[in-house]
This record gives structure tokens, sequence and C-alpha cells, in this order.
């Protein structure tokens, strides 16, 4: 009787391991980035820092651009144009505008907002309550204000905790990012 004991909670531990494993990997699949444009959906996504970090690295020489960013802060709003104009201009570079704001306002703030300022970026919203963790993960130095840019390719990286002023300081700054 033992024996059988035994085997049927071994039995119950292995089930119970087997399926928990196959949840977690529903999940992982289910929170796997696919940015898309607002222009190419009406669906902004929701992502953790786990999701969003695998978006910071690449292994190819393109050139991309990551805005943190939120729309109460007027000097990320006042750079979203330059950084909007900066990618029709270059069509091979790729950027992403994270917004830190909450996903409750995503229908009635973050859309209306984007629509009305004719922004047709990636966005993606970043929504994890530990940024004291995430934000040294993307960079020690940096302080968690915003706007918050990083350039990078494969081999160079470089990040901005400041609002570019104009195209030219953008351009400048991408420049001076691979040189």
């Amino acid at each position: 009787m033992k024996n059988s004991k035994s085997i049927l909670i071994l039995t119950i531990l292995l089930i119970s391991m087997f399926y928990g494993c196959v949840d977690n990997k529903k999940k992982t699949e289910e929170t796997k980035p696919v940015v898309e444009s607002v222009e190419d959906t009406d669906e902004i996504k929701v992502y953790d820092f786990e999701s969003i970090e695998p978006l910071l690295y690449t292994n190819s020489d393109k050139t991309y651009i990551v805005n943190f960013w939120a729309m109460w802060c007027a000097p990320c709003v006042k750079e979203l144009p330059i950084i909007q104009e900066y990618e029709k201009n270059n069509p091979n570079v790729e950027v992403l505008l994270i917004s830190l704001d909450f996903p409750k306002d995503i229908e009635t703030k973050l859309k209306p907002f984007l629509e009305k300022k004719e922004i047709t970026s990636n966005v993606v919203l970043l929504d994890d309550p530990d940024a004291n963790s995430w934000i040294n993960k993307i960079n020690p130095n940096w302080s968690g204000a915003i706007p918050y840019t990083i350039i990078f390719n494969n081999e160079n990286r470089s990040y901005h905790e400041r609002a570019f002023d104009n195209l030219q300081d953008l351009e400048t700054e991408v420049l001076n990012t691979f040189n």
C-alpha cells in the first residue's frame, strides 16, 4: 500500500510539472513581442519588461531608435514629431516608441492622442511596476527621467536622457553613435 501511494504522489507531481511547463510555454508565446505600427493595427500591445527587453538589442547592423515616453511628459510630446520625421526620412531605421502611460488609458487617451498628433511609429506600452529593476537593466546611469532614447545596432549604442530639440539634433546623435 505504501508503494502505491508513493507511485500515485509521484505521478501527480510529474503531471503537475508537465502541465506547469506547458502553461509557462503558452504564457511565453502569448507575451512574445510582436511590434506593429499603430497604422497597421488598432491594438496597442502591453508588455512587461521581460517582454520588452529583447527589443532593446539586435544582431543586425540596422539602426534602431527606442524612445521611452509618456503623454504627460511635455518634452516627450514635443520630440515625438521629431522622431517620426527622422523615421520618415530614413526608412532603413526602425523606431519603437515605448509608452509609460497607464494601460487603462489606451482606448480613452493614448489612441486618441496618437491619432491627433498623427504618430504612426510603432508604439507599445510598458506596464511593469518594478521600474527600479528594469531601469538599471537598460542603463545603470539612467535616472529614470523621460524622455529617454536608445540609438543602437549590433556594434554601437548610445543613451540619451533628454529630449531632442530638432531634427538636426537627432541626426547628429545618430551619426555620433555610429562614428
